[in-house]
């Protein structure tokens, strides 16, 4: 396994060396997010390596994009919900502020965060919520992440 495919997620995605991968899809890749403190944060990530805005994509290509990121959603809803009853809602996010590529973000929501933040976007977090090893993707997620990766292999959603 390549030990620097955070450095290359696209190009260790279609390698088989990204550790993070859930599933291929259509048009991307679902991968389960680095950090975790909203557990079942997941991100979608293009298979087209040099794409960095959606309408880099050719129309077919982008329909099939958008409807991974309907897969993803409704997957991390599925999991997130059994796996935990205060379960709120999913935000779907494509922003590409920071990372180059065409991404976008599937971010669960729960009652049970802080009442100043559960209204509000997810980047008004603070930095130590971003940087805290506690929520560090690791094995204290591998069932969430078998979860998601069950819910990507069974959905009903795909054609």
């Amino acid at each position: 396994m390549a030990a620097n495919w955070r450095g290359d997620r696209i190009g260790s995605a279609l390698r088989g060396e990204n550790p993070t991968v859930l599933r291929r899809l259509d048009a991307g890749f679902a991968v389960i997010g680095d950090v975790q403190f909203l557990p079942g944060y997941s991100v979608l990530l293009t298979d087209a390596p040099g794409v960095e805005r959606l309408g880099d994509l050719p129309r077919p290509r982008r329909l099939a994009y958008l409807s991974d990121l309907d897969r993803l959603g409704e997957a991390v809803e599925r999991a997130c919900r059994a796996a935990d009853p205060a379960f709120r809602r999913v935000n779907l996010e494509i922003l590409g502020n920071r990372d180059p590529f065409l991404h976008a973000h599937v971010w669960p929501r729960y009652d049970w965060e802080p009442a100043h933040l559960v209204q509000r976007p997810v980047w008004l977090y603070p930095p130590t919520h971003w940087q805290d090893p506690r929520y560090a993707l690791g094995p204290a997620h591998d069932a969430l992440r078998a979860a998601l990766t069950a819910e990507l292999a069974g959905d009903t959603h795909a054609g």
